[in-house]
């Protein structure tokens, strides 16, 4: 069976990249699997996560104006997938490109759609309203053009007022029996330096924090960006002595064992899997509710917290609880990696070798 992956990049530190790298190097062990990923715009080098060399890995360029660019999105897919021929082709793109794709792309071979973050997502802040008004109703209506729709959550289907969603969640990237001793006064936060993850929510968390816990710190691993200075904020708000920032680093695990408490306050989620790697590290959890991945993962109270989207206080309140109370951490620790085993790699490619083979037998 031939497979081709779309996705806009795999040369990042995210989660799409990171999910795609074990499924495609999982099968692509197997003989009766060849993968290609097609990619835009990144060249793929230097890769951060590892993929296996006999996947074969395709990137167009794309360049000019909103119209250019998608124009040369349309002819490049064509002739790709004309040059490719695969028997699948499975799309992984929270961009509005992905739902115009069914339109661009001229061939029967079966399209599916991986939905790997909420139907709300905002990279930037939002300004024009109208925009995202019609930017909504494209994903609804381009959705239904594909042949089927995976959903990393019941959540996520539920976001979308999908009918016949097919679940299969991320898996944990790591098998380990290590885990934090939460002994640290340190949190932790993983996580890209864009408006939908939400940094500086957590800033203004953090600047209440320490003004009752001077001897806590906070460090936040994750690409920084340009657009959004975050350490100008953190300068502003006078905490630089207990916010930290780290570009992304391999050896991530090390910074969750030396941690005591994982953070989110993300604005939206697909299915987090620094999320999962905290909690099966045994670190207890508070998140926003946001749309929709935490709330799929976090069963408030026992696993994490899981605090109403945008309240501040009480996501002060839970942090503060748990700060206070070193066996309190230890028991939601210890309930939060039991809660993610099903998650484990296994599991998760079972689901999709079951998909795999309906698909090869429809073909």
């Amino acid at each position: 069976m031939k497979i081709l992956f779309i996705t806009p990049k795999i040369n990042n530190q995210g989660g799409v990249a990171r999910v795609l790298s074990l499924r495609s190097n999982y099968f692509i062990q197997n003989k009766n699997y060849q993968i290609h990923i097609l990619t835009q715009n990144s060249r793929n080098f230097p890769l951060f996560f590892d993929f296996d060399k006999r996947i074969v890995l395709h990137d167009m360029s794309l360049l000019g104006n909103p119209i250019k660019f998608l124009l040369s999105y349309r002819k490049g897919l064509n002739e790709l997938v004309a040059k490719i021929n695969p028997d699948v082709i499975f799309v992984l793109d929270n961009g509005l490109k992905s739902y115009l794709l069914p339109y661009f792309l001229k061939t029967t071979i079966p399209l599916i759609l991986e939905i790997h973050g909420s139907k709300y997502v905002q990279e930037k802040k939002v300004t024009n309203k109208l925009f995202d008004f019609f930017s909504i109703k494209i994903k609804e209506i381009g959705i239904k053009r594909y042949t089927k729709v995976i959903f990393l959550s019941n959540e996520s289907a539920l976001e979308w007022n999908y009918k016949k969603p097919i679940i299969i969640s991320n898996p944990i990237s790591f098998l380990t029996n290590d885990f934090s001793n939460l002994s640290s006064k340190k949190a932790i936060v993983v996580a890209r330096h864009s408006y939908e993850k939400g940094l500086d929510r957590m800033l203004n968390i953090w600047k209440r924090i320490i003004e009752k816990y001077p001897d806590w710190n906070l460090e936040i691993y994750g690409k920084s960006n340009e657009n959004q200075d975050l350490q100008e904020m953190v300068n502003s708000l006078g905490i630089g002595s207990n916010v930290t920032f780290f570009e992304p680093v391999k050896n991530i695990l090390e910074k969750y064992l030396n941690s005591s408490l994982f953070l989110m306050t993300s604005r939206s989620e697909g299915f987090p899997m620094v999320l999962l790697e905290a909690m099966a590290l045994g670190l207890p959890v508070v998140a926003y509710d946001c749309p929709c991945g935490p709330r799929a993962i976090i069963k408030n109270g026992e696993n994490g917290f899981l605090v109403e989207d945008s309240n501040a206080d009480s996501f002060v309140e839970k942090l503060e609880l748990l700060m206070n109370d070193e066996n309190l951490r230890i028991q939601m620790g210890l309930s939060a990696r039991e809660s993610v085993k099903k998650y484990n790699l296994e599991n998760i490619m079972v689901q999709w070798k079951t998909l795999f083979e309906e698909m090869d037998s429809e073909i």
